[in-house]
């Protein structure tokens, strides 16, 4: 059974859009990477399921725009956007690779599911009864999630 794109543009088109403008910041790409998902879903949609529509067009969205920021990193269309990726890219490196390394351990110790949980809710600031719904899950078991990664992660940190 093949899903409905053209449906599924109607409905969660708006949310995929919020998505790409929050990701990329600027209007004109988050529209572009927003109808680069529709087409996505289009070249895969006889492969997918129509179970948790929300959620894989999230990942979706989020795996399309951070390609697109990769791919600007790369190749910046100009001498000015190079600069501003040169500052944008400086930094504390042993800081972000070690806070890298902790993440990975996190979330190896962890569902992948408890992963998504985390971004909807602590980076892209979903309530806990909009991050229950995009994982199919009570609100409840969403809070025991976050507590279960908590805990994870201050065992990680002691260590």
């Amino acid at each position: 059974m093949s899903v409905d794109v053209e449906a599924y543009y109607r409905r969660y088109g708006p949310q995929v859009l919020r998505r790409c403008r929050f990701l990329l910041r600027d209007e004109e790409q988050a529209v572009d990477a927003m109808h680069d998902v529709f087409v996505q879903l289009l070249r895969y949609q006889s492969a997918l399921k129509d179970a948790g529509p929300s959620s894989l067009l999230h990942q979706i969205a989020t795996r399309v725009c951070l390609n697109r920021l990769r791919g600007a990193k790369r190749r910046p269309e100009d001498r000015d956007d190079e600069l501003v990726l040169k500052i944008a890219a400086s930094g504390d490196t042993e800081a972000r690779t070690a806070a890298r390394g902790l993440l990975d351990r996190l979330f190896g110790r962890v569902p992948a599911s408890s992963r998504d949980i985390a971004v909807l809710h602590l980076v892209d600031g979903m309530t806990l009864e909009e991050t229950a719904r995009e994982v199919g899950l009570s609100v409840s078991g969403v809070r025991k999630r976050l507590r279960a990664l908590s805990a994870v992660l201050q065992e990680l940190e002691a260590a």
